[in-house]
């Protein structure tokens, strides 16, 4: 206090005797309540949070739960009938996670070799190169070499860089920032949602990252996906190993929205239109007689009015007259007393499971990349069994009449297995819709059948969103560039450069 009174002081005394304080310019022009400095911890603990939210929420996130037909979609949400929009809003609000970890590593600059600074960086970098994953995958060709690093070095018109280009990056700075973590460093804390601060769990977590990142590029690049998916297999105790390792942001569930889990939310705030499940997931659970669809589904108010409860998905991106037609007490919605309750047990929301690890070491296996074919069922059950195991379904046993009949993979070709490993991952993906899109593009399974709305792509489900039409007015010159790359132009059906499907 006594710094600040002699401040002011100081500065009244300028009017009158200029040259007294001087030699004080630079502090008293800084207003003693302005931030000059950011803490990091806190700039990751909310970055962490949304970034984690953003694949659950409502509007515009749910079309593309509706493309990979876990949501239906209605009138409310236009863009799920395959009608042609950009995507301002997930383009704005994901660069504005990426500004944020860039704030992080210009906060700490200077301390790369520090145990101060040194895994916080690592830490931020990894979290980074998920982000970027995610805006890639989803758009293609975005800014990324050029993206602003630091406030005093602002670049308004960066380059498209090519997806296969940003791929490499990514795997080589992800190599990097695994082998600047040190266990004895510094770390976030408690302000670390995923791992308290618990810098082996970030090892586990980056590698297996690369797991995915090399996956993901499998058809597009196979000799660089096999190196980084071998890389990461053999280092399987590195490698989620447990559920216990899941990344994932805890949720409450109260009166403020903001903090509930994003399905929650979207039944606090969104329209009744964004509940209602899509027929081929409802359809799917019910043909393996999967004991998760009561707990992922709400039985039909009709079917419960006649005495006889039963579940029914609605149809994707439906024309004007089929919607005209729809009785929704006739549907089911996500469950009322699971996904969309106030009462139940907080749903975490995750960015990364052991479930997916597993289902990504059963596609390994199937390839030989670290792992014998032998080893495929074993990794696909286990991700399946950890899928069971999570909230809201909490089954700890896979029933072994299940086991025998979905899970079994004798007699059954390579591909046929694929479609089984991608089928459970697809389920174990709901409320994740950018995830969830994004393995369905790369794969091809589950086998998805278009809506009969034509829209904007002839009736065919799109493979990727629309550019910001900010990007477009104001960094033209290299939009046009990235558009003429595009098969299809800067519309739903051009697809990402590791979609071959």
């Amino acid at each position: 206090m006594k710094k600040y009174i002699k401040m002011i002081l100081c500065s009244l005394a300028v009017v009158t005797i200029l040259n007294s304080c001087t030699k004080d310019f630079d502090r008293i022009n800084t207003p003693p309540t302005s931030v000059t400095v950011i803490d990091p911890v806190l700039i990751f603990s909310r970055v962490l949070r949304d970034g984690t939210f953003a694949e659950g929420g409502e509007l515009p996130n749910n079309k593309f739960g509706s493309w990979a037909q876990h949501w239906a979609g209605g009138q409310v949400v236009p863009v799920s009938r395959y009608l042609e929009s950009s995507e301002d809003a997930i383009w704005e609000a994901h660069f504005a996670l990426i500004k944020d970890l860039k704030q992080i590593t210009f906060e700490l600059r200077g301390k790369e070799s520090d145990p101060s600074g040194r895994s916080k960086l690592a830490i931020a970098k990894i979290y980074e190169i998920s982000i970027w994953q995610r805006m890639t995958d989803m758009f293609g060709d975005i800014p990324y070499s050029q993206v602003t690093k630091t406030a005093d070095a602002v670049q308004v018109t960066p380059v498209f860089d090519t997806q296969e280009s940003i791929y490499t990056s990514l795997i080589a700075d992800l190599n990097t920032a695994i082998a600047q973590l040190t266990d004895s460093d510094e770390s976030y804390g408690s302000a670390d949602f995923f791992y308290a601060g618990n810098i082996p769990k970030w090892r586990k977590f980056a590698t297996s990252l690369k797991l995915r990142l090399g996956l993901r590029i499998r058809y597009a690049n196979p000799a660089l996906a096999r190196t980084t998916v071998e890389s990461a297999m053999g280092q399987t105790a590195l490698l989620f190993t447990a559920n216990a390792d899941n990344a994932a942001v805890p949720t409450f569930n109260n009166a403020q929205p903001v903090n509930a889990n994003p399905m929650l939310r979207q039944f606090l705030t969104g329209s009744s239109d964004l509940r209602y499940l899509a027929a081929a997931l409802v359809n799917k659970l019910k043909e393996y007689n999967d004991p998760r669809l009561p707990l992922l589904a709400q039985p039909t108010v009709n079917s419960v009015k006649a005495g006889a409860p039963a579940y029914a998905g609605l149809g994707v991106a439906l024309t004007d007259a089929q919607l005209g037609q729809v009785i929704r007490d006739n549907y089911s919605t996500a469950s009322l007393s699971t996904w969309f309750s106030a009462s139940f047990a907080p749903i975490p929301a995750y960015a990364l499971t052991y479930s997916e690890v597993s289902f990504f070491k059963a596609e390994a296996a199937l390839l030989g990349w670290g792992a014998t074919p032998a080893d495929a069922e074993a990794f696909f059950k286990a991700g399946v069994a950890a899928a069971f195991q999570l909230a809201p379904y909490s089954i700890n046993t896979v029933p072994a009449a299940y086991s025998a009949s979905v899970l079994n993979f004798t007699g059954l070709s390579d591909e046929q297995k694929m479609e089984r490993i991608m089928s459970q991952k697809w389920i174990h993906l709901f409320g994740r819709n950018f995830e969830a899109f994004a393995e369905w593009r790369r794969t091809g399974y589950p086998v998805l059948i278009p809506g009969g709305n034509p829209g904007s792509t002839g009736g065919r489900i799109p493979r990727r969103a629309i550019y910001s039409t900010r990007e477009a007015q104001l960094n033209n010159a290299n939009y046009l560039i990235a558009v003429s790359r595009l098969s299809n132009g800067d519309s739903f059906l051009s697809k990402v450069w590791w979609d071959k499907h």
